[in-house]
């Protein structure tokens, strides 16, 4: 395969289920995946110039199964399948994972693989056993509604602490008013993240709170590493990248 001059890459992983082995329904049909599309929209349009002469990948896992099914772990091992073809297209090129929900846990999982250079989970579901040795070494920013009642917040901002003290660069942002879906505050949402992704990567600037909360050190209190979005907001003032929504 002929790789393409590419200097980054960001998959994108969309929501499942917790269970459901049949194959993800088709096209708008498939409602987490229609839901990741204004966040990849928004991604290839602040991503558009080249970087040194090279794009930025934007590429999304493709689910053979609905559902995450226990230990199977199904959405894991697609997201490693897609980063290996990443790296067959791309080569070593560093690589931000933006997964929602179920997508998000998969990118937490597969955090380890050599590409990753750290994640930026919206509305992710952590459950209290999941590992996170893997993600030692990189920056995660977990984003979370506070009237989430599909996924638990407190999960996330414990999972945040977990990993800090695991090695890894952590951060929790607070949207409140949003809900799991992302449909209240989409604009909000779909800025942020964003602002995240390409801050991650270096090709966009984070706000100031978050790359002090990912220098916190590991024995910093779950508390101290969560932010919220309207304080950000409010930081950058009216000509700041984050909206109003």
């Amino acid at each position: 395969m002929d790789r393409r001059p590419s200097s980054a890459a960001v998959l994108v992983l969309h929501g499942g289920h917790e269970s459901g082995t049949e194959p993800p329904p088709p096209g708008l049909l498939n409602l987490p995946g229609v839901r990741m599309r204004p966040f990849v929209r928004a991604l290839r349009r602040a991503t558009r110039a080249p970087q040194d002469g090279k794009e930025v990948l934007v590429r999304q896992v493709r689910y053979a199964h609905r559902g995450w099914n226990g230990p199977r772990a199904d959405a894991l091992r697609d997201a490693l399948a897609a980063l290996d073809a990443l790296g067959e297209e791309a080569g070593d090129v560093p690589v931000i994972l933006l997964g929602h929900s179920m997508g998000a846990r998969a990118a937490l999982r597969a955090a380890g693989h050599p590409l990753v250079r750290g994640v930026v989970g919206l509305a992710p579901w952590c459950p209290p056993g999941d590992p996170v040795t893997q993600l030692a070494g990189r920056d995660i920013v977990l984003v979370h509604s506070s009237r989430d009642r599909i996924t638990s917040p407190q999960a996330t901002q414990s999972l945040t602490a977990r990993a800090r003290r695991a090695g890894a660069r952590t951060c929790m942002v607070t949207v409140r008013g949003g809900d799991h879906a992302m449909i209240r505050r989409a604009p909000a949402w779909h800025r942020l993240a964003t602002d995240l992704v390409t801050g991650l990567l270096g090709t966009g600037s984070l706000p100031g709170p978050v790359t002090t909360a990912l220098g916190l050190p590991p024995t910093a209190e779950p508390t101290e590493g969560t932010l919220d979005l309207d304080r950000l907001r409010a930081e950058r003032g009216p000509a700041g990248l984050l909206p109003s929504s």
